[in-house]
């Protein structure tokens, strides 16, 4: 069993609100505020998600609302003023919708969401159906995760199969969130890739790598 979240389903939110594609405005703007989200995923049929409407897509309306239309024809404006007129979740929602699967890396969604500009990515199965929604809080918990946790797990998966016989013990230090290594090992060529798989441990927020080889003062 897994000690240390990994995949989105690890963190995900699964009791998500969500509209239709004909849900309008108003309502849009009252259910955010009722559950304090910024984006709402848009549901068509069996729970297809076909689109995400979000506080960007709102705005225009306010921006647009004392302002001449046709000044911004030459701005590259022209779909922020469509969604200005826009009354209904499907003229507003961005498409195709930006999401992510459950079994994705943790890694894998915080790229989407840094390179997409989006702070909540809906999780969906293969056929598109609602899942969850991981947000950017999500993918944070994982550095909540107790410092005698991290130690431990890095213990068991990375100290104790790379060194099973060291020259002298491995001490593991974990103080908020940065893992220090202290020892001397056999193998001096493990000491990189030791160093590395430390840094993949979910929640590790530093290495510090002091390990020595054999013979090495």
């Amino acid at each position: 069993m897994r000690s240390s979240p990994q995949q989105v389903s690890d963190v995900m939110t699964r009791g998500v609100v969500a509209v239709g594609r004909k849900a309008l405005f108003k309502d849009i703007v009252e259910r955010m505020e009722q559950w304090k989200v910024s984006a709402l995923p848009v549901l068509e049929g069996d729970g297809r998600v076909i689109g995400v409407v979000s506080e960007a897509d709102l705005l225009p309306k306010e921006e647009f609302r004392d302002s001449d239309p046709d000044r911004f024809t030459q701005l590259r404006r022209l779909p922020d003023l469509a969604k200005a007129g826009a009354v209904a979740a499907e003229e507003l929602m961005s498409t195709p919708a930006v999401t992510v699967h459950a079994d994705a890396s943790l890694a894998e969604a915080a790229r989407i969401m840094a390179l997409r500009h989006v702070k909540r990515l809906p999780v969906v199965n293969a056929e598109g159906v609602l899942e969850g929604v991981v947000s950017r809080g999500d993918l944070l918990k994982v550095f909540l995760r107790p410092d005698n946790d991290l130690a431990d797990e890095i213990r068991r998966d990375v100290v104790d199969v790379l060194f099973p016989a060291p020259v002298e013990p491995v001490h593991i230090d974990v103080t908020d969130g940065v893992a220090t290594l202290t020892g001397r090992v056999q193998d001096a060529t493990r000491i990189p890739l030791a160093a590395r798989l430390v840094r993949g441990v979910e929640g590790v927020v530093g290495v510090d790598c002091r390990l020595t080889a054999s013979g090495v003062e």
